[in-house]
């Protein structure tokens, strides 16, 4: 026996021609607040209300980002605006190292050697190899001085 399986979940019916339910509810909100705009006030007053409410509706019933209805960014921006931001630092502890692991950090027997961090020992690479360059570039400009082939005119 075999079942029919539904597809399209994610997609909503069309109820009012090409509209979906809630659509037609953003643009029958913005068409209702237009109207009220229109009828209450004067109309150098009206019309940037009625742009203004036509553009919302507008963009709550057609307008997608990143897939996201723009009802979606506009909650996320409100929670945004009115959540407090407030970043506090904790401290983590220290953990506290073993005998063993500062051991390993020591060289031989009242020689202490310091811990390298990542950071410092790029440091320390990029200095040593600026350093050998440097030398190996001294070394080279003074062998091409001291062997300099005499030009046509010297002869």
């Amino acid at each position: 026996m075999q079942y029919h399986v539904p597809q399209f979940l994610e997609v909503e019916d069309k109820i009012f021609g090409q509209l979906t339910f809630k659509q037609f509810l953003y643009i029958l909100g913005g068409v209702g607040l237009s109207y009220l705009a229109y009828a209450y006030l004067k109309i150098y007053i009206a019309i940037p209300i009625i742009l203004a409410a036509v553009a919302l509706s507008g963009a709550l019933a057609f307008v997608k980002i990143n897939n996201k209805p723009f009802v979606f960014i506009v909650g996320a921006f409100l929670q945004y605006i009115l959540s407090p931001r407030l970043y506090i630092w904790k401290k983590i502890p220290k953990k506290i190292e073993s005998k063993e692991s500062t051991d390993r950090n020591k060289g031989p027997v009242g020689v202490y050697i310091p811990p390298l961090s990542e950071s410092n020992l790029k440091d320390l690479a990029w200095s040593l190899d600026i350093k050998e360059n440097a030398a190996k570039n001294d070394a080279a400009m003074s062998q091409q001085q001291t062997h300099k082939t005499p030009l046509l005119k010297d002869l």
